[in-house]
């Protein structure tokens, strides 16, 4: 990417986490737009893993990769037949559709700037070290494996949340891009960072104009959706899914069953061991589940390889004899 040594002046302080600025319990607390830790905690109670300092579930980098191969067809599927109805929208404007990209949420809320009350938030955040515009603020907080989710409800012209220079923080301190309901700026300039890819409702020139930052790591509306801090964000040319980390290992294994599944049928109708009759739409016979199962433990690393499937997957399979994958997936 062709930079100058002014542009990286301007957003080089981004790159540093958030900690610095806001390491103390309290003075974390005293970021007026931060949700507290107690009430992420509160938002996303079904998951009980792993979490981050700001409270965000933090799913394993192994399911973020591992996501990557998932359908959203099939993700969408497994989340809804667990009542989650509302976590899908579509209709963005991506710079590389034909790339996926996989992560953890961090979610931050805009509103429509009310003159005193944005005011005192953004002198609120001055107070507490914080640089820049508001719109950086969440930028700051990125980790590895993270996606920026904004809502900037639905604005285009003076809606643009960021342009390259917040692009290239972005991607450094996430190794993604963002998925904003609502818009960016500077669309050349943010293909020029290589890895870089984003999800907007809308490209315009203008700067970001009369929007305040109202919350970060709050649930957040984007479109017909509900995100949560910590939601596995699956972003495809078909749209933005936000599945809840409990789920997503279930949405993982899932797939992956039904990769291993489809992948054995094919192979071995193209070698003419069995018919389309014998192995689609009927159950099994019990010759079939041993070839398959040895054709399993044969072919382990190439299927990894191939199709992306966890070799946890592939073992619990054999260990079970049984590719009912929910005798094995806690609820």
């Amino acid at each position: 990417m062709k930079t100058n040594n002014c542009a990286w002046k301007y957003f080089s302080y981004l790159l540093i986490p958030v900690y610095f600025f806001l390491s103390p319990a309290a003075t974390l607390h005293a970021q007026i737009q931060l949700v507290l830790e107690e009430q992420v905690i509160f938002y996303t109670q079904e998951w009980e893993g792993n979490r981050d300092h700001y409270g965000r579930p933090f799913v394993d980098e192994d399911i973020l990769e591992r996501m990557k191969f998932v359908g959203l067809e099939e993700a969408w599927g497994t989340i809804r037949a667990a009542g989650y109805h509302n976590k899908f929208e579509g209709d963005w404007y991506i710079m590389h559709p034909q790339k996926v990209m996989t992560g953890r949420a961090l979610t931050a809320a805009f509103l429509p700037a009310s003159p005193g009350l944005a005011q005192r938030m953004n002198d609120a955040g001055t107070q507490q070290g914080l640089q820049g515009g508001a719109n950086q603020w969440p930028i700051y907080m990125l980790q590895k494996g993270d996606i920026y989710v904004a809502d900037g409800f639905g604005k285009i012209k003076e809606g643009t949340l960021i342009g390259n220079n917040l692009g290239q923080a972005i991607y450094t301190n996430s190794g993604n891009g963002p998925v904003f309901f609502g818009s960016a700026r500077d669309l050349g300039g943010l293909r020029e960072i290589e890895g870089f890819n984003a999800w907007v409702k809308g490209w315009h020139p203008s700067y970001i104009h009369e929007m305040m930052l109202i919350s970060i790591n709050g649930p957040v509306r984007i479109g017909e959706a509900i995100a949560l801090p910590g939601d596995v964000v699956l972003a495809v040319e078909g749209g933005v899914l936000f599945i809840p980390p409990h789920l997503a290992e279930r949405v993982i294994v899932s797939s992956e069953v039904e990769r291993l599944t489809d992948a054995f049928r094919i192979e071995r109708i193209q070698e003419g061991v069995y018919t389309l009759e014998e192995t689609y739409g009927t159950r099994w016979t019990d010759a079939i589940d041993t070839d398959f199962y040895e054709w399993l433990e044969t072919n382990g690393s190439r299927l990894q390889q191939d199709l992306g499937v966890g070799f946890k997957t592939i073992g619990r399979i054999i260990e079970t004899n049984s590719r009912n994958w929910r005798e094995w997936v806690e609820e």
